[in-house]
């Protein structure tokens, strides 16, 4: 898993250590940018929304090249709910699947690597109507339409209820982000029972890549000159 926000050392990095280790999900690879809403997530550098589009592609396209993915996930276009870091991670991580297939870009960071798929997590109308006055409780300022897709638009829907008390021991590692209010406190804050409705699902927006990627892969590298895995 790649996190944009979050520096090594810092509380936060070790909270997601925790949870993701509950998770069996591995060692955290960190961009290192500062999250907006808690600076002390990474002292002296940018928040990820503020952060160079560039610089902050160039680094996720070397962790994709590196892994080699044949899937990607990240948020969908609004980060789920709206937050700038995550609608700027949904901007960088498109960004980089595409980049990180072109040999001519970002040389520096490997050799190319084509992703198959790619998914957005998303918010389904039907839990955001669930969990919208909840939030309205603990925040201001959001007023507007409800966030989320219409539930016909969901293309993929997870079933993690059989792993959900792991699921919510792992969201309750980010300790520091209960403390400090916002989403995390307010899940904690539901009746169980509302709880379970809201996490015992992943939904998900299916990003096409390509229709042809064939063609793709003859414009970025001529027809001799594939690299293995990229056919």
């Amino acid at each position: 898993m790649v996190t944009c926000t979050w520096a090594d050392g810092t509380m936060r990095s070790a909270e997601l250590g925790e949870s993701l280790e509950l998770l069996g999900a591995g060692t955290p690879q960190l961009l290192g940018y500062g999250d907006r809403a808690f600076a002390d997530s990474a002292p002296g550098r940018a928040a990820f929304c503020d952060a160079p589009f560039d610089e902050a592609v160039g680094a996720l396209v070397a962790h994709i090249r590196r892994f080699r993915p044949d899937t990607v996930l990240t948020y969908d276009p609004l980060g789920i709910y709206g937050h700038p870091d995550h609608v700027q991670a949904h901007r960088v991580t498109l960004a980089a699947v595409g980049a990180a297939a072109y040999p001519q870009l970002y040389p520096e960071t490997g050799k190319p690597w084509r992703t198959k798929a790619m998914y957005l997590a998303t918010m389904p109308l039907s839990i955001s109507k669930v969990l919208w006055p909840a939030v309205m409780k603990q925040s201001s300022g959001l007023e507007g339409p409800l966030p989320g897709v219409p539930d016909e638009a969901v293309d993929t829907t997870v079933d993690v209820e059989p792993w959900l008390d792991i699921k919510w021991q792992a969201l309750c590692a980010h300790r520091s982000e209960i403390a400090r209010g916002g989403a995390m406190t307010m899940l904690a804050g539901l009746p169980e029972e509302t709880r379970r409705q809201v996490l015992r699902n992943e939904w998900f927006l299916r990003m096409p890549l390509t229709a042809d990627a064939d063609a793709v892969d003859a414009l970025a590298f001529g027809d001799d000159e594939r690299e293995p895995g990229l056919s």
